[in-house]
């Protein structure tokens, strides 16, 4: 048995994570899904970026949400501590360029995380409203992910989109918002799992966080994992004999 691979934020084991080139790159290595983080610049439009702050990816301390949109185009993302300068052209991706990419290859799936600092920062409506619209294009090739089960409950109310919970450990999948969700999906850190035993959830897919391991990614699959996440897309598709 083996489980289906997702792009962790991209191919980000080779080229800068959350970027465009990470994710056609991902692509290009056969992955048929995706995962992208989500945050809004200070005057609202959806960005990929995973951490609170700039700092690691574009040598900025300051966070997403204290520049505009503008600002953050004109900053590099190449993620100089592992990469050098070897991506330094390599720009922020806007969530509307990210699904323009997706358009071009309708096979593919995206899970869109809308990351938790952002939905402090703005709200669970303003990020619905901001994020929805761009999402509309391929938005049959999307499912909202989120460790903010009360986001996820605004987001179930207002568009039938398929939606992901995720969680640190798996005994957190007990939480009364889980089962009122009934999410399509439900990701869970590698770290988190009970060392043996099947593992189910409702309806959902099963997807399991961050995995390198060939072997580790069977052995998961056998206990009901359909997905796993992972940086290194290229080489775990090889390894898996895809």
């Amino acid at each position: 048995m083996k489980p289906e691979l997702v792009a962790h934020r991209g191919y980000a084991l080779r080229y800068p994570e959350n970027t465009l080139s990470a994710m056609e790159a991902a692509i290009a290595a056969g992955a048929r899904y995706v995962e992208c983080d989500v945050q809004l610049s200070s005057d609202g439009f959806p960005v990929l970026m995973h951490d609170r702050t700039l700092e690691r990816m574009c040598g900025v301390k300051a966070p997403v949400h204290e520049l505009a949109l503008a600002d953050l185009r004109a900053l590099s993302c190449g993620e100089r501590a592992k990469f050098g300068s070897k991506f330094a052209k390599e720009g922020i991706a806007s969530l509307g360029g990210f699904v323009q990419l997706l358009r071009r290859h309708p096979h593919v799936t995206a899970f869109v995380e809308i990351k938790r600092v952002a939905i402090e920062r703005f709200g669970r409506e303003r990020i619905l409203e901001r994020v929805l619209p761009v999402l509309d294009p391929a938005v049959h090739q999307c499912a909202l992910i989120s460790f903010s089960l009360e986001f996820l409950s605004a987001a179930r109310a207002a568009h039938p989109l398929p939606l992901g919970a995720v969680i640190d450990k798996w005994s957190e999948r007990t939480h009364k918002l889980i089962d009122e969700i009934d999410p399509e999906y439900l990701f869970c850190d590698v770290d988190g799992l009970p060392a043996t035993g099947p593992l189910a959830q409702g309806r959902a897919r099963i997807a399991v966080y961050e995995v390198a391991d060939p072997a580790l990614a069977r052995a998961l699959a056998a206990r009901g994992v359909g997905l796993v996440e992972t940086f290194e897309i290229a080489e775990m598709i090889a390894q898996l004999g895809e």
